[in-house]
């Protein structure tokens, strides 16, 4: 790796270690846990809304997957299920978790391959008509937050 490649680098992970900022919500500890052979990925992250108002995250896209979906695990009788959801609120000064058991992303069908050590580009929107740009480092399948 020369000079330029390992200044980008570690320009890339500073950045990805601070939150994004969009109109009062912050993204904070953002990853996508990688499964092998192209099966459906798992994105996590907390949201964070600094505003006065509440705001849902209503939307997620990604060039690097052909649909992303947002879901929440749920215990049924012991068995767990996942169902896709419309929203995810996050209140005034409030915060909510896209965490393994709970609310996360599916990311499905990779549009190449992707592999832990990569990043995938994530598009996150929301309510009030703002939308969030941002890197997604991968980890492999046995990573915790």
């Amino acid at each position: 790796m020369n000079r330029m490649q390992r200044a980008a680098l570690i320009l890339a992970s500073s950045l990805l270690a601070s939150p994004v900022f969009a109109a009062g919500i912050t993204i904070q500890k953002p990853w996508v846990r990688w499964l092998p052979a192209g099966l459906p990925a798992a994105g996590y992250a907390t949201l964070v809304n600094g505003g006065d108002t509440p705001v849902s995250l209503v939307g997620v896209s990604s060039p690097d997957y052909g649909m992303v979906m947002i879901h929440r695990s749920l215990d049924r009788g012991g068995m767990e299920r996942m169902v896709m959801v419309s929203a995810i609120p996050v209140p005034p000064h409030g915060r909510a978790a896209l965490a393994p058991g709970g609310y996360h992303l599916m990311l499905m069908q990779p549009r190449h391959a992707i592999r832990p050590g990569m990043q995938v580009s994530v598009r996150f929107e929301f309510s009030d008509g703002s939308t969030i740009d941002l890197a997604m480092p991968v980890r492999p399948a046995n990573a915790s937050d």
